[in-house]
């Protein structure tokens, strides 16, 4: 995904990597970040949301963080959710999401092929020492460390192994051949 306002190597600045596990998953991922208003379902707009009440010094942070998935997380903590506010910050959220990100969808049908990828490229772009955020990207003011000196909307596969060599001639082959397509 790709940010407004964001840009790395003279091109717009990668924020975002992300897949799915199941087979056929990718429209309802796509779906749960831009169009379903539940930051529970997707862990981007969940983040894009703790940036938003962060950078406001907002007191709803800490019921924003709280998933609500569970019958017993909402048996536990149902009573502190404020209907009115959720229902608004989420369509701040997707207001933010559809104004201002873009995404770009490489097309990998084998499972761990496609999860091999994701940690490689997640590794590269958080090793980079120029795909640094511009001092106005949104991600600076999460209340996660990881995301603000990453400059990724990501916590995991950061600073692991970054593609070789090969991988990544391979990679830039593959996705020369989607463009082709």
């Amino acid at each position: 995904m790709f940010e407004r306002g964001e840009s790395a190597h003279n091109v717009d600045r990668i924020v975002r990597i992300g897949t799915h596990t199941g087979n056929d998953q990718l429209p309802s991922r796509i779906k749960e970040h831009f169009v379903n208003e539940n930051k529970d379902r997707s862990i981007f707009r969940k983040n894009i949301g703790r940036c938003i009440l962060n950078k406001e010094g907002n007191n709803y942070l800490d019921v924003w963080e709280i998933d609500y998935i569970t019958k017993q997380a909402k048996e536990k903590y149902g009573h502190l959710i404020d209907e009115k506010r959720q229902k608004e910050i989420e369509k701040r959220v997707s207001k933010y999401i559809r104004e201002n990100i873009s995404f770009a969808i490489i097309e990998v049908n084998d499972k761990e092929e496609r999860l091999f990828l994701e940690s490689r490229l997640i590794s590269t772009v958080s090793k980079c020492s120029r795909c640094k955020p511009s001092e106005n990207w949104l991600g600076l003011y999460s209340p996660k460390v990881k995301i603000r000196e990453s400059g990724l909307y990501l916590e995991h596969e950061l600073y692991k192994q970054e593609f070789n060599e090969n991988e990544c001639e391979e990679f830039i082959r593959r996705i020369q051949k989607g463009k082709d397509i």
